[in-house]
């Protein structure tokens, strides 16, 4: 049976059941002149950034998209060499219309959840909610349809060996990181610009309230939300999402093919079925409480997919006892998952106790408030680590008791693990909408009962986003885990023989490749810094030279502080996201195969460490200030907020741009060692 055909229905049924969805969000109202006013502009900034983002990402894909044919073409055939470089760009561009499509249910979901706030939160919920679900089928969807399709093109209609079309794949996989590093590291510069520029001129030296009119900024820091936290966010995840299918699906062909190579695709499938399932049954569990409700859609998805899970791996046709040697590794994924997003909720929900010891510290000053979130975050790492490990030696050792590759155990680990990934979008998207939905609701003039209900879903949307956070980070591990066995596969390491980690060109490529992630964060957090820098100025000049500003009677320039945000975050992307892709090749062609094994293993290391903190530190800072803006140490305007608003304004670029961003870089770099397997062995042969 062609399971991919059963898989790309599947990828077709939630993309059009996102297309319902948003056509029951644009049918609700949204609101008052000045609201649609307010969201027209961040409608209008959003797509403007897009716009030149996907012009820079064009130019780059019209130059990495020919290399890759030829040096593909030369070691496999031109055909073959041909087809990777139209999947790469197919898989750009499948990325790039799903991220477009969620963008556009945010911006316009977003009013339309601030005027449903009047009626109250049951009202309220499911209008910001369905906009993020949007996001999350559509992209999740668009993914598994196009790797489905790609496949079995590859494989049905043009002939080529399982392994052949597996590898055209990948060239799909690379396509979506390469959007993936651009959305996500660019989309973090441009919120973070915004977010830092509105607090410190804003909050810290005026006083006014957080999404106040009068600040320049206001506009630019919710458009940031959305192509930050929405298109960024979903890029990332779905990043890791077709990395891991198509890792799984590469060793299974390596395996002997088969069921094990299009089972990673059913797999996928009945995650996405219990997803679509799992989305409309959020509403139902609606009561009082959005946590419960979105925490309780999670669970049932989940329970829906292990039984279905179930049902294909024990009917699909493995021998003997085989089944439960993949069964069990894909649920140890899932378990894993489950486990790193306690744990993030753990360090950053705003009363659990490493925020409430960093609001506290905040009394104190800036400097202690910085170091105990700093220390948490170092604390944070350790569970989820141990977590990772724990999947990691479950997936193993039951892939192996079961007479499975154990190396396969892991990597359909990832794919069980990321299997529920539109559930987990919707639940992230559903954030930066309620954030939104608050600015718009306080710009509006709403009343005080909006703002409680939307200061009710906006706290419930900050603790989905670090916990989707947490699980985008367990996901990469996993995922460059089954890449780095795939690429070991690939260049024939016989890992049964062991890396030499005496020799010099390992060690080389192990120190390099555990440079990468700090290099890559600093450049990204100095860039936002100098882009910050910018905007400060601008909005302290607008606030000195626009008569009656900060009275209320004149009119702030917002586009202004929008073009510093896109400008400055589209210039400097390109630098680090171009290293992701050049070191490694470079360490290819200077030092061989087993070096840049080492490199990838020495990236995977630190990056995860460097995400886990950088992530959940900057969650701790966040809903520290927003612990102290409840009224906690003297509430808004004391000494101990200005010094919460510090800590937050150093965890901003931790938390939204460079602990997020390593994800993706991490899973570019294994995709490019992927990628050029033919040209290593051709090499160092």
């Amino acid at each position: 049976m062609a399971w991919e055909f059963v898989s790309a229905s599947v990828g077709l049924l939630s993309i059009i059941f996102s297309i319902c969805l948003y056509r029951f969000v644009v049918r609700q109202p949204a609101g008052t002149d000045r609201m649609r006013d307010v969201a027209r502009a961040i409608q209008e900034g959003a797509s403007a950034y897009l716009r030149r983002q996907n012009a820079t990402l064009l130019a780059f894909l019209g130059f990495v998209a020919p290399v890759i044919g030829i040096l593909v073409g030369v070691t496999r055939g031109a055909e073959q060499g041909a087809a990777v470089a139209v999947a790469y760009l197919f898989g750009a561009g499948c990325s790039t219309i799903a991220a477009s499509l969620g963008m556009m249910a945010a911006v316009r979901a977003n009013v339309r959840t601030a005027d449903a706030a009047r009626a109250g939160l049951r009202a309220a919920f499911p209008v910001a909610y369905y906009g993020g679900a949007v996001m999350g089928l559509a992209i999740v969807g668009i993914s598994l349809l196009g790797v489905s399709l790609i496949y079995y093109v590859g494989r049905v209609s043009l002939g080529w060996t399982e392994i052949a079309a597996a590898q055209v794949a990948l060239g799909f996989s690379f396509g979506a990181s390469a959007l993936a590093l651009f959305a996500k590291a660019g989309g973090g510069i441009y919120t973070k610009t915004a977010d830092i520029s509105a607090d410190l001129v804003g909050k810290v030296e005026l006083g006014i309230p957080e999404d106040d009119p009068r600040n320049p900024a206001v506009i630019a820091d919710n458009v940031g939300d959305n192509v930050g936290d929405v298109a960024g966010m979903g890029a990332d995840l779905v990043d890791s999402y077709i990395a891991a299918v198509v890792a799984a699906m590469i060793l299974g062909a390596e395996l002997g093919g088969g069921v094990l190579t299009s089972l990673p695709l059913m797999i996928a499938a009945v995650g996405l079925f219990a997803s679509i399932a799992g989305v409309f049954l959020v509403r139902l569990l609606m009561r009082s409480d959005p946590g419960a409700a979105l925490n309780g859609g999670i669970l049932a998805t989940s329970g829906l997919f292990l039984l279905l899970l179930f049902v294909v791996t024990y009917t699909v046709g493995l021998p003997g006892r085989e089944w439960l040697g993949v069964f069990l590794p894909t649920l140890a994924g899932l378990g894993a998952g489950i486990v790193i997003g306690t744990t993030t909720d753990y360090f950053t929900s705003i009363d659990r106790r490493p925020t409430l010891r960093t609001a506290e510290a905040a009394t104190k000053g800036s400097a202690i408030a910085i170091l105990t979130g700093f220390s948490y975050g170092l604390l944070s790492i350790v569970p989820a680590i141990l977590g990772i490990c724990v999947a990691t030696f479950a997936s193993w050792t039951l892939a192996e008791l079961f007479g499975v590759d154990p190396f396969y155990g892991i990597a359909v680990s990832a794919v069980g693990m990321l299997s529920i990934v539109a559930t987990v979008i919707s639940a992230d998207a559903f954030g930066p909408i309620s954030d939104n939905a608050r600015g718009i609701a306080e710009q509006g003039g709403l009343g005080a009962d909006a703002l409680a209900v939307a200061d009710a879903l906006d706290a419930q949307g900050n603790t989905s986003k670090a916990v989707t956070k947490g699980f985008a980070i367990g996901a990469a591990a996993l995922t460059v885990l089954a890449l780095f066995a795939a690429y070991t596969n690939l260049v024939n390491i016989d890992l049964a023989q062991g890396i030499n980690l005496i020799s010099y060109p390992v060690i080389i490529g192990l120190f390099v490749g555990a440079m990468m992630p700090p290099l890559f964060s600093a450049l990204l957090i100095l860039a936002v810094g100098r882009n910050a820098g910018r905007m400060v100025e601008e909005v302290r000049r607008q606030f000195r030279e626009i008569p009656g500003l900060i009275e209320g009677e004149g009119r702030p320039d917002y586009k202004a502080c929008v073009d510093i945000a896109t400008r400055g975050a589209l210039r400097e992307l390109l630098f680090p996201c171009s290293l992701a892709i050049l070191v490694p090749v470079a360490v290819m062609l200077l030092l061989g195969k087993e070096a840049l094994a080492g490199f990838l293993a020495g990236s995977i290391l630190t990056g995860i460490i460097f995400a886990l903190f950088m992530s959940n530190s900057g969650g701790a800072w966040d809903n520290a200030k927003k612990y102290v803006e409840t009224g906690a140490y003297g509430g808004k305007g004391s000494d101990a907020h200005k010094a919460a608003v510090t800590g937050d304004t150093v965890g901003d670029p931790f938390k939204d741009t460079a602990g997020p961003s390593l994800n993706t870089m991490i899973t570019v770099m294994s995709l490019v060692a992927e990628v050029f397997a033919p040209v290593i062995l051709l090499l160092w042969a």
